[in-house]
């Protein structure tokens, strides 16, 4: 039967969200549907708010969600109800990408994680005045108490974690692990330049440690983020705003430019000073948010002659289901504390906690429901 949930409701562009009753519907084929215990909040969710990405009105946002299978619908396998499960994108799961199981790259990405509902063009969810809010973002539209999601994103957790500290494994902390580890699979003993120190470059951080990276360089505006960043693992870090990448390059001992690096900060000129401060075979990983329009610019002799490589990554290239294991394997052996990250409020206060992720007091907030 349908179900009576509380969800935050976003009813136009650039509105903060309003708590509200709503109706889910049942699970339909190879869906499942999620009782919340958490949920992260993503600078993603933010940029669909303010419509650089177009989603449809009214909407449930939110794509970081960890819970409990409360109820299964027909054709779905590998799952029950009271399964412990993290959320994370859709995928189409028969297209190129998804057949050779490179899921982030799906070439149905954007209608199944952006679309606002079933591919049918079905919404969960309604309103108090039977009116259809839509529903299916990035497959889940966790911000609310309950979530319909394809059993293809739903990742089953084996381990005796908490629930609420990993659903930002979901997005933001598998992006920037993935990056390093899925994607650029530095060599040991190179040098990587994280550029931004928020959740996907703090990850990206602590993913350097495990894939044995030398040197690694955390570059900031903010001082207790490169702090932070030395404390995870960062070998050098520098303040953006007092000198260039190329600088800090050479400060750090990589007289030659960096073997890796990763932007996660979406800002033209930055990208364009990290590809000239890239060494002999270096790569760069954009994995910011990048506007529209937006145009990288490298000398093409400057790229070919030292065999470097510009590349966009996605959720950090990752297929969840056998990614997300894997990072809380990394975490009970102590390698990968993403939970220092993170600092929780009760989900009444969503609108706290976007603040807080937005003006960078708090590096990921999490809602807790139930708190």
């Amino acid at each position: 039967m349908p179900k009576s949930i509380t969800a935050a409701v976003q009813r136009e562009i650039g509105a903060p969200p309003v708590i509200e009753t709503l109706t889910i519907a049942e699970p339909q084929e190879d869906e499942v549907r999620i009782a919340l215990a958490a949920v992260g909040v993503c600078h993603t969710d933010m940029v669909m708010r303010d419509g650089h990405v177009p989603i449809p009105q009214p909407v449930v946002l939110g794509h970081e969600g960890a819970g409990i299978v409360d109820a299964i619908g027909p054709g779905v396998t590998g799952l029950a109800v009271g399964d412990k499960v993290v959320l994370s994108f859709d995928s189409c799961g028969h297209c190129p990408s998804c057949d050779d199981h490179e899921p982030a790259y799906c070439h149905n990405w954007f209608p199944l994680n952006f679309g606002g509902g079933r591919q049918d063009g079905s919404t969960a969810l309604t309103d108090e005045a039977g009116k259809p809010v839509h529903s299916h973002i990035f497959g889940q539209s966790s911000f609310a108490s309950h979530a319909i999601a394809h059993s293809r994103n739903v990742v089953k957790v084996e381990a005796d974690v908490p629930l609420e500290i990993l659903g930002p494994l979901g997005c933001g902390i598998q992006t920037g692990a993935g990056s390093v580890l899925n994607v650029l699979k530095p060599r040991r003993g190179s040098s990587m330049a994280v550029i931004g120190t928020g959740a996907v470059g703090l990850s990206a951080i602590m993913a350097a440690g495990i894939a044995g990276v030398e040197t690694v360089v955390a570059i900031d505006l903010k001082a207790d983020r490169l702090a932070l960043a030395r404390q995870l693992g960062a070998t050098h870090s520098f303040k953006a705003d007092e000198g260039s990448v190329a600088e800090f390059a050479t400060a750090a001992g990589c007289t030659a430019g960096f073997d890796y690096i990763i932007d996660t900060t979406g800002i033209p000129a930055v990208c364009n000073a990290a590809i000239s401060s890239l060494g002999p075979r270096g790569e760069l990983a954009l994995v910011g948010a990048y506007p529209p329009g937006m145009n990288v610019e490298a000398e093409a002799s400057f790229l070919m002659s030292g065999g470097r490589v510009v590349r966009g990554v996605v959720e950090g290239g990752a297929d969840p289901q056998t990614f997300i294991p894997e990072l809380i394997e990394h975490y009970l052996a102590g390698r990968f504390p993403f939970d220092r990250l993170i600092e929780y409020f009760a989900f009444d206060d969503i609108a706290e906690a976007i603040s807080a992720g937005e003006s960078g007091k708090v590096v990921k907030p999490v809602l807790r429901f139930n708190a």
